[in-house]
């Protein structure tokens, strides 16, 4: 409970910005992340005390009912954007650029990141990928956009992964994704999310750069940890990956609630006299 925490890990009205999320690696402090996709969810998550809320292309396979994120657009992503940025006071809102809105060159990726900031209102950027994207990376950073990197497991990937599986367990691999690590590190990402590797390579990743790592499957020691919301909410029942703790089983208290309400108005109680006007 807050009052049983100590006062240095309280609840604080402290905005978090870019530069707050780097000193918590600094300081050894784990830093929270969350995905959220419109105001309701956003202001509780924000009044929860979230560092960094997330609105990310999942929404196209937990909010849209896509079989993965590809369908995405930007105008969607500006879309729920906008939502989230008007509910949140503390946390840094961070906007993910969907597939093909980073790939064709890097005036689509000013451009396109531009429009979350300036139209999203997001505070900083997130799109997948390694060295091969080191140059966006640069770019946006020179233009005073922060950025947020992703390797491992890479969902705009899915096609040439063959499916969403776990990368990194071979050293040729594994090799890879630290030489990633260092590069976006040295382009000026100022954080990097880890999905679906192996917790080792994680762990050797996070030890190795200076900049803050965010696990999604990725183990225990990344300086940070971020969740789909309606995984850890359990709206989202398609799928339960390994990695996802259930805090909440929302699907079922609404289901239930939805039954209720039905079997009321069928018979009759609702509404009673006293829930009507006179």
């Amino acid at each position: 409970m807050l009052d049983k925490m100590p006062p240095d890990k309280a609840l604080s009205d402290k905005k978090i910005t870019v530069p707050v999320i780097c000193e918590k690696k600094t300081k050894e402090e784990k830093i929270t992340v969350l995905t959220a996709y419109d105001y309701p969810f956003a202001k509780l998550i924000d009044e929860a005390g979230i560092d960094i809320i997330l609105v990310g292309d999942s929404l196209g396979i937990v909010v849209q009912g896509e079989e993965s994120t590809l369908p995405v657009t930007m105008d969607q992503m500006v879309y729920h954007c906008q939502m989230v940025s008007r509910a949140v006071k503390r946390a840094l809102v961070v906007g993910d650029m969907p597939f093909m809105s980073y790939q064709v060159s890097l005036e689509e990726t000013l451009k396109n990141a531009g429009r979350l900031i300036k139209e999203g209102k997001a505070e900083a950027v997130k799109f997948e990928g390694g060295a091969r994207v080191a140059d966006r990376i640069e770019a946006l950073t020179r233009h005073d956009i922060p950025v947020m990197a992703h390797i491992g497991l890479t969902p705009q990937s899915v096609h040439r992964m063959g499916g969403y599986k776990v990368q990194g367990r071979l050293l040729e691999e594994a090799t890879q994704l630290l030489n990633d690590a260092k590069t976006i590190e040295s382009a000026g990402a100022f954080s990097l999310v880890l999905e679906g590797i192996p917790n080792l390579l994680a762990k050797e990743i996070s030890e190795t750069i200076n900049i803050p790592t965010i696990g999604i499957g990725a183990g225990p020691d990344c300086d940070g940890q971020v969740l789909v919301m309606h995984d850890l909410l359990g709206l989202f029942t398609g799928f339960q990956p390994k990695f996802v703790r259930r805090y909440a089983e929302l699907s079922t208290t609404a289901a239930d609630a939805f039954r209720r309400y039905r079997l009321d108005v069928m018979a009759g109680k609702f509404p009673i006299e006293e829930e009507g006007y006179q």
